[in-house]
């Protein structure tokens, strides 16, 4: 590994606990490329990465901590999930950064919810659901109940912690990776409510996954002190690939680059790590934070996004998308 780089620069003014990043692709057709975090302190700051400032707070949480952010495919929405138990949804189009619908959400933890695009103006959602092990998916933004997927009878994979829908070019069913309490990642069909696959990943929760439909490969962190590699055959079956050891305990997040050539995790250890997403080949550990890294995300164009319980930002250009 080389020397780590520093920061190509570093965002300041949440004055607040970090907990969830999403850059917004949206606002690059204007020219510039925009930031989103999430905080303790319930606020979603909107940041310039051309001025580096924040250009708009949003407070629609009543204090609560926020742990998730998606855009929407279509126009200038935004989801915000709070642990206030509410969804809301933002119109972000000319300033108006208005909440224009809500979704009550019935479970308390740290699970963030998933999208998937289901054509023009439609998209389904998949949240945690009423029972403690269970999940909820809904048609938006009708916010129409699809179904609860609830596990066999025989499993006791305790409460969902990460959820991610995706569906394959070549069919049109929804599936649903789901990474549980007892350490397991299960694989729904979402149209014939079943699990297709359960593999025990992790003897500690899991904490955050991320999956390459295209290779149709998976990685996953948890509490312990390693990363999981797991592949999805045809017959829709889950395989661990492998474990990678890491230094320290404690993975908050991790998500491979949209490139698909490398994959980076936010570590309770302050560091963030940069691995090959092809042979997982430590590349870097970004030693920059101060306290717990809460999560990380990836731009259209590579930018990598950090955010910390030490109240700040880091922005990293790393390996340069070829």
């Amino acid at each position: 590994m080389v020397a780590p780089p520093d920061p190509q620069f570093v965002l300041r003014g949440t004055q607040s606990a970090v907990h969830a990043l999403h850059f917004w692709g949206g606002a690059q057709e204007q020219g510039h490329q925009l930031l989103l975090s999430g905080s303790l302190s319930g606020l979603v700051h909107i940041w310039s990465l051309q001025t580096r400032r924040a250009i708009a707070t949003l407070d629609g949480h009543g204090g609560q901590c926020v742990i998730w952010l998606q855009t929407l495919p279509q126009g200038q929405q935004l989801l915000s999930q709070g642990r206030d138990l509410k969804l809301r949804l933002w119109d972000l189009a000319e300033g108006r950064n208005a909440v224009v619908d809500s979704v009550g959400l019935e479970s308390v933890g740290f699970c963030r919810g998933s999208i998937l695009a289901r054509g023009q103006q439609r998209w389904m959602l998949a949240v945690p659901g009423g029972g403690s092990d269970e999940i909820q998916i809904l048609e938006m933004p009708s916010k129409t109940s699809v179904c609860t997927l609830k596990p066999e009878a025989d499993a006791k994979p305790g409460m969902p912690m990460c959820l991610e829908l995706w569906q394959t070019d070549s069919s049109p069913r929804p599936c649903l990776l789901a990474g549980y309490e007892d350490g397991s990642v299960a694989l729904w069909d979402v149209s014939e409510r079943k699990v297709c696959s359960r593999i025990a990943c992790h003897t500690e929760p899991v904490m955050g996954l991320d999956f390459d439909s295209q290779k149709a490969r998976g990685v996953s962190g948890s509490a312990e002190k390693a990363l999981a590699v797991w592949s999805l055959d045809e017959q829709q079956a889950l395989q661990v690939r492998g474990t990678h050891e890491l230094t320290n305990p404690g993975i908050s997040d991790v998500k491979i680059r949209p490139d698909r050539k490398i994959l980076a995790t936010a570590g309770w250890d302050h560091r963030v790590r940069v691995f090959h997403w092809r042979t997982m080949k430590p590349l870097a550990v970004l030693a920059f934070h101060s306290a717990v890294v809460h999560c990380v995300a990836f731009a259209a164009d590579g930018l990598l996004a950090a955010g910390s319980r030490d109240h700040r930002i880091s922005i990293w250009s790393l390996y340069p998308r070829s």
